[in-house]
């Protein structure tokens, strides 16, 4: 039985992949740490609680000691490593969190497997999932590859770029065997609602104003949460050492056309509120917003044949279902601080 550590799993990626696993592959067995911060929730993982091959640490990985006791007890074969502070507006109002988790994390996770990992070690692997936010913005064409010079333009994305070069240093210094993804915008079930796909469909269904940053116009590669965990879990098992994968969609869409969408999905579901497009209202924008980001997953389709499953129109009508259908799950989120954060941030009760 492959023992696999998942660093974040209790967050919205993270527990969208460990629903996969534990569904998947039987075989293994799962450990999640997670630090359980706003956006780590451990009713994401209920249905496994008592599952013999499940088990959850509460841990922080800023906290050096307890990160290296956790690899002196358990002998992993898989690191899956999620867990970041990963909200761009966030990283602007207190960006000191982003490095502490993002780097100091990373470099605290690498230090314990370069200590109880064998060097050169074919049989495990550290999987870190990052962001195409490290390559900077592009303009109208053009799209990001695995040879991109970096050009971070946020404290997120800046914390991310110094995760993904720690992580390269570590193989090409250490003999760690390691892997990278760099994904575009994720959306599906258990995303926290500050992002921009949930925090429409909540609005809609709370009939509160849907904020849109500057003109709207702001293009971004949309890439389903399952397509994604797929994609991981290939690379994970198949992918090549010391390589970096990229995963996007093709599937640009600019902020308004997302928010348009999800009106008119709404319209459809309770047409007696409709149009909740009257809804849409423009704010500041925000500070340094990269204009563009556009992903060419070629390398990952033609080394390990991964293709998405799903079409944007029917993956947004799941994401739109599931909230629909998880009231509980959301509304006990959209409380205390949460909301004076989202007040804060947009300027609107």
């Amino acid at each position: 039985m492959k023992k696999v550590l998942i660093t974040g799993g209790a967050g919205f990626i993270g527990s969208n992949f460990v629903n996969l696993l534990m569904e998947d592959r039987p075989e293994y067995h799962i450990t999640v740490l997670d630090k359980l911060t706003y956006a780590g929730n451990l009713k994401n993982l209920a249905k496994w609680k008592d599952n013999p091959h499940f088990t959850f640490i509460k841990a922080d990985l800023f906290d050096k000691i307890k990160i290296e006791e956790i690899f002196q007890k358990e002998s992993f074969d898989f690191v899956v490593h999620f867990a970041a502070e990963s909200h761009v507006d966030r990283s602007i109002t207190g960006p000191e969190v982003f490095l502490q988790t993002n780097i100091f994390g990373t470099f605290y996770l690498l230090e314990s497997i370069k200590k109880y990992w064998s060097p050169n070690s074919n049989e495990k692997r550290f999987l870190h999932v990052s962001t195409d936010e490290v390559y900077g913005s592009l303009g109208d064409s053009g799209f990001f590859t695995e040879t991109t010079p970096y050009a971070p333009n946020s404290p997120y994305s800046a914390s991310k770029a110094s995760s993904d070069h720690l992580v390269r240093a570590y193989h090409h210094t250490y003999n760690l065997p390691v892997i990278t993804t760099n994904c575009s915008n994720n959306y599906g079930p258990y995303h926290f609602p500050e992002k921009l796909i949930p925090l429409m469909i909540l609005n809609c269904l709370r009939e509160k104003p849907l904020p849109v940053y500057g003109d709207g116009k702001n293009i971004r590669d949309w890439l389903f949460v399952k397509d994604h965990c797929h994609a991981i879990l290939l690379v994970l098992e198949n992918g090549r050492i010391g390589e970096s994968y990229n995963i996007g969609t093709r599937n640009e869409k600019n902020n308004l056309e997302i928010v348009e969408t999800i009106c008119k999905k709404m319209d459809k579901h309770f047409p007696d509120k409709k149009p909740h497009n009257r809804l849409i209202t423009y704010v500041k924008d925000r500070p340094g917003h990269d204009f563009r980001y556009a992903i060419d997953p070629s390398k990952i389709e033609k080394e390990l044949g991964w293709k998405p499953k799903y079409d944007f129109d029917s993956a947004i009508q799941q994401t739109i279902d599931w909230y629909i259908q998880n009231e509980n799950w959301w509304s006990e989120i959209l409380s205390g601080e949460y909301l004076k954060y989202y007040q804060n941030q947009y300027g609107i009760n």
